[in-house]
């Protein structure tokens, strides 16, 4: 038993041994690599692997010769550039995000106390003060990636720019904490993680982009539509009444609020909504017509007519406007056919609501040519009742039509 066990504690010391010479094998291959200035690329990548494995996590060797060989394809790409030799300006913002990486990944390590206790950070000024240099390039390695669509590397480069600001090695930069930029970085990277569909990409900088008040709108907005993508319809309508509070006029929160109210059939919240609205500014064209609408919904023809009246004289360019009308008038016309004893002093009157409502549905033909479903039948009903015999023959073969 004793035999097996030395023999198990040899091969682990064998191991071991192997395990530190091949280590020791890649870092000189690495400094090699560095010194030269040639395969960098080759000297990351066998120091990136050594890190994989939790035992060398801690080795400093490893940690710095990654960062010089990183900083070499940095400075190497950025020589390229400055004598507007051919190079690609990707790479040397991939590369820029990796020194940031790296840095605050070997800051972390370096902060550990040691076995008495004590923290030495030998390196944190000097690595603190090569990235607060690169800092406009992360910035602008977002702005880059995010022009050509690349998405997922943009809101990578405003995550990690904005990150700075809660890592310990910038502690000694008050500016970095206090960026008068990151609002602005913050809304490109809540609006990449919009274009990616990925919620927690869109919320995680949800606060400090609506720092930037030049967008807020367009952040509630993003916001809204991630809430409602994600199912969580509470926050997507408490997200659109902030937008509405914060923009009323902006065509996006009041419109899907009194539409949220409407396909959950709660009719007396979206009138309410709509009245509190009409309230702070009555000559709204888009309040009006909410109103309107509602009320042509409610059957309420006599008041849909009246709110329909201000809205045209407000703005007489909305085609649905003169539908609202002229359906106000029709309506009344087929009801009161249908519930009224056949005299002539009653077919008059259906008639006059007819006429009422022709100049209207045919100014919404003329401005809405593509929405037959809607005039066809109405029209088709006026030209019969008011005996418009060339009018009749044409809106009848298209009544027809529509109906193939």
């Amino acid at each position: 038993m004793k035999r097996l066990l030395f023999c198990c504690l040899l091969l682990a010391c064998t191991a071991a041994a192997f395990a530190q010479k091949a280590q020791k094998k890649a870092i000189e291959q690495a400094r090699t690599f560095v010194k030269s200035g040639k395969n960098l690329d080759k000297a990351e990548s066998l120091m990136t692997n050594l890190l994989k494995d939790s035992a060398n996590q801690e080795n400093e060797k490893i940690w710095l010769t990654l960062l010089e060989a990183v900083k070499k394809q940095y400075d190497q790409g950025n020589e390229k550039l400055y004598l507007k030799q051919k190079y690609d300006t990707a790479s040397l913002f991939t590369v820029t995000r990796k020194l940031f990486l790296i840095c605050e990944g070997f800051d972390s390590i370096e902060a550990r106390p040691d076995a008495k206790g004590r923290v030495k950070l030998n390196y944190r000024a000097r690595h603190a003060a090569m990235l607060n240099g690169l800092m406009p390039n992360l910035f602008s390695g977002g702005a880059f990636f995010l022009r050509r669509a690349d998405f997922k590397n943009s809101w990578a480069f405003y995550d990690t720019y904005l990150d700075c600001a809660r890592q310990p090695i910038f502690d000694s930069y008050p500016l970095v904490k206090r960026d008068s930029l990151a609002p602005t970085a913050a809304y490109w990277a809540l609006y990449s993680g919009y274009r990616l569909s990925d919620y927690d990409k869109v919320m995680k900088y949800q606060a400090m982009a609506e720092r930037d008040s030049t967008r807020l709108e367009n952040v509630l907005q993003y916001v809204a539509t991630t809430h409602l993508l994600k199912g969580d319809t509470a926050k997507y309508v408490q997200t659109l009444k902030r937008g509405f509070e914060c923009s009323p006029t902006n065509r996006f929160f009041f419109p899907r609020i009194v539409d949220y109210y409407n396909s959950r059939l709660l009719a007396d919240s979206a009138r309410a909504f709509i009245d509190s609205a009409i309230a702070s500014d009555s000559t709204n064209g888009l309040f009006l017509f909410a109103k309107s609408s509602a009320l042509l919904n409610a059957g309420e023809y006599e008041e849909c007519i009246h709110v329909t009246e201000r809205l045209l004289a407000v703005d007489d360019s909305l085609a649905e406007a003169h539908c609202n009308m002229g359906l106000a008038y029709y309506n009344q016309a087929v009801e009161l056919e249908r519930t009224m004893k056949r005299t002539r002093k009653k077919k008059e009157a259906v008639n006059e609501l007819y006429r009422k409502s022709l100049p209207y549905m045919e100014t919404f033909r003329k401005m809405a040519p593509e929405q037959q479903t809607k005039w066809v039948p109405a029209l088709y009903a006026i030209y019969l009742n008011l005996n418009m015999g060339r009018e009749f023959e044409e809106i009848d073969k298209m009544r027809e039509a529509l109906k193939q």
